[in-house]
C-alpha cells in the first residue's frame, strides 16, 4: 500500500506504531487475512485492496506513458492529484504498480483509466473483445454523408484490412461522435484521414460501460465507484 519499504516498516513495528484492528503489532512475521483487517499506521487506517481504479481527465500536453525522461507523463500527473487528495501523502495507493490502459496522444483529452489490474486491461485492449470506443471529433472540414457512409463501412489506413465498421453522429458544425471497436495507432485520427479530413480535436468519452464523468476538470483523477469496476469487469 505504498506505506513504505520493508526496513522502514520494521522500523516503524519495533516503535509499535503499526496496529492491526487495534491491536500493536509486535512481530514483522506476522501473517494476516489482508482483506479482511484494516492497519493503522502512525494514526491512519489502510484498507487493503488487491485491484484500484481510478478514471483521469486527460489533458492536452502529456504523454500516456508510466515514465519518461523528457515529457510529463499521466502517471507524473496522477502522483500529484493523489497527493493533492491525501494532504501531501501517496501511502495508501499502490502507485508504482499503476498504469494506463490504452494511450491517449499527447494532444488528445478526455477518459483514461489508471489501474493495477493487469487481466482486466488486457481484456479491455484484446482485439478479440472489441469493446467499443466513443470520441467527440472535431474536424477542420465538414464530413459529407459519403465520407460518413465510408468510415461506416470500413476505410483503408495502411494496414492490412480496412478499419472494422464505425458509427457516426454528427453533434454540430464540423463535429461528431465517433465509435469504434478498434484501438490501431492514431486510428480515428487516420480514419478521417483517409477520408480527406483533418482531426483538429479529439476527446474520448468512453471505453466500454465506463463513461467519462463530465464534472472532472482536465487533468483531474476520482476512483471509479463499485458499480462502475462492477459494470466494467463484467460485461467483457
Amino acid at each position: 500500500m505504498n506505506i513504505g519499504t520493508r526496513s522502514q516498516v520494521k522500523e516503524l513495528i519495533k516503535k509499535g506504531q503499526i496496529c492491526v484492528n487495534g491491536n500493536i503489532v509486535i512481530k514483522p512475521d506476522m501473517q494476516v487475512e489482508e482483506a479482511d483487517i484494516v492497519i493503522n499506521c502512525q494514526g491512519k487506517d489502510y484498507c487493503y485492496r488487491k485491484f484500484v481504479y481510478y478514471m483521469m481527465n486527460k489533458p492536452s500536453g502529456i504523454i500516456t506513458a508510466t515514465k519518461d525522461a523528457r515529457e510529463r507523463t499521466v502517471l507524473d500527473l496522477f502522483r500529484e492529484q493523489i497527493m493533492e487528495l491525501n494532504q501531501g501523502e501517496l501511502s495508501g495507493v499502490p502507485v508504482k504498480d499503476i498504469f494506463p490502459v490504452g494511450r491517449l496522444d499527447k494532444d488528445s483529452v478526455g477518459l483514461l483509466l489508471l489501474t493495477n489490474d493487469g487481466e482486466l486491461s488486457h481484456r479491455l485492449l484484446s482485439p478479440r473483445k472489441h469493446v467499443p470506443k466513443t470520441y467527440l471529433v472535431r474536424t477542420n472540414l465538414s464530413v459529407s454523408d459519403e465520407m460518413i457512409r465510408l468510415l461506416e463501412t470500413g476505410v483503408s489506413i495502411g494496414e492490412d484490412e480496412k478499419t472494422l465498421p464505425a458509427v457516426l453522429e454528427q453533434r454540430g458544425d464540423r463535429e461528431y461522435l465517433i465509435t469504434i471497436t478498434e484501438g490501431k495507432y492514431h486510428q480515428v485520427k487516420r480514419m478521417f484521414q483517409a477520408v480527406g479530413v483533418t482531426v483538429i480535436y479529439l476527446k474520448r468519452l468512453s471505453m466500454g460501460t465506463l463513461v467519462l464523468d463530465e464534472t472532472l476538470l482536465e487533468g483531474q483523477i476520482r476512483e471509479l465507484t463499485k458499480e462502475e469496476v462492477s459494470n466494467l469487469c463484467s460485461r467483457i
